[in-house]
């Protein structure tokens, strides 16, 4: 089942000699459930697609779709909604909230939307995380690895349509680096999570399903990882 796809998606900055092609008809499917990987040089464009698939960005050209709704159609509350409920966002920064616990920080999306939490997924993803013993604890309280985890747990919490990483590990040494990876292949398989991760390592990449390449906006490989 398809459940993202982008059809010639360009964004474009400035305008005249000074305009710049970020991503220049960007075809790309994703079904439910995969582990996608897009590489590429720094400037390539690959954070760029990615903000754009987050509905953080507007797309120049083209039309994305995420379980059949085309986002670009969303007005800024309805995108923001949508977001909120359909799409888990990671970044290497975590962006937690640093007068909130644990618990708030993983809540947070449900508790923006005034919603009750489902307890039983709560404790369920927090258990997968190893979390359990840290929920009263404030993010500065946390290592690195930590603080990744609860950010984890935060985009998992409302059952995201998709889940976007960008550079997740890049703040990380390389044994926590290696356990987000883990956590992210555990909710893939865990929770059917369909998970798109950029990243510029290729031993992270090579444990993904697929590899999309970008080079100066533009898909130049999409393939099957042989495993």
């Amino acid at each position: 089942m398809e459940l993202l796809r982008c059809e010639n998606v360009t964004k474009t900055y400035g305008s005249g000699s000074n305009m710049v092609t970020a991503l220049d008809r960007v075809n790309l499917s994703v079904h439910k459930g995969e582990f996608v990987a897009i590489v590429g040089a720094s400037g390539s464009g690959k954070s760029t697609l990615l903000h754009l698939i987050g509905g953080v960005d507007r797309p120049s050209e083209g039309r994305i779709f995420i379980e059949d709704t085309d986002i670009a159609t969303l007005n800024e509350e309805q995108l923001a909604i949508f977001r909120r409920r359909k799409v888990g966002l990671i970044y290497q920064f975590y962006n937690l909230i640093p007068t909130l616990d644990v618990r708030k920080n993983i809540l947070l999306p449900i508790l923006l939307d005034g919603q009750k939490a489902d307890e039983d997924r709560f404790s369920e993803i927090v258990k997968t995380l190893g979390l359990s013993g840290r929920l009263a604890h404030l993010p500065g309280q946390l290592s690195g690895g930590q603080q990744q985890r609860v950010a984890i747990g935060r985009s998992l919490i409302y059952r995201p349509a998709i889940l976007l990483a960008d550079e997740p590990t890049g703040n990380l040494d390389r044994k926590n680096s290696e356990e987000t990876l883990g956590l992210l292949k555990l909710s893939n398989k865990r929770f059917q999570q369909t998970v798109l991760l950029i990243t510029h390592d290729e031993k992270l990449a090579l444990e993904a399903d697929r590899i999309v390449t970008i080079e100066d906006g533009r898909i130049v490989s999409d393939e099957a990882v042989g495993k």
